[in-house]
């Protein structure tokens, strides 16, 4: 009887790019740092000016509200991080795009490092068939489009 082939993400172990140990070490990583952002943002409130949430974990207030009266690139990702944290994806996408969208990624990738160490199948074949440079590029126009975006948006 033919077999079907298998999907990239049910490639065994043993057949990984990487030596066993090392896409081990990669899945608990990636594992590690999904859990520890839910962890540190559960208790967090996403603050309701749509950013200045990372004070909340002891951070300075960010100087370009302040001096300029406008956002910088990365304004809003912790309140958007907070935000997909606590389920609410649509409240955290119109908040700061970019932040929304790679907490969703950086989540979505420790559910599947878990699933991969629970099944002992390949964390790093996926990442490997990635297409790296284009989620490079999305990821600086998502920045990029966010901080326009920001700037059309922000009150001040």
């Amino acid at each position: 009887m033919p077999t079907s082939p298998r999907a990239p993400w049910t490639i065994p172990l043993r057949d990984g790019p990487l030596a066993p140990w090392t896409d081990r070490v990669f899945a608990l990583l990636f594992a590690g740092l999904a859990i520890a952002v839910v962890v540190l943002l559960a208790p967090v409130v996403p603050d309701a000016r749509g950013h200045g949430t990372h004070e909340q974990l002891g951070m300075a207030p960010c100087s370009w509200p302040i001096d300029y009266h406008k956002p910088c690139p990365t304004c809003g990702c912790t309140t958007a991080a907070s935000l997909v944290v606590h389920g609410r994806l649509w409240a955290a996408i119109v908040t700061q795009p970019f932040g929304a969208v790679f907490t969703m990624a950086l989540l979505l990738l420790g559910v599947h490092a878990l699933c991969c160490l629970v099944a002992r199948r390949s964390f790093a074949d996926l990442m490997v068939r990635l297409p790296f440079w284009r989620l490079v590029l999305f990821s600086v126009l998502l920045l990029l489009g966010s901080w326009c975006y920001l700037w059309w948006t922000w009150p001040g």
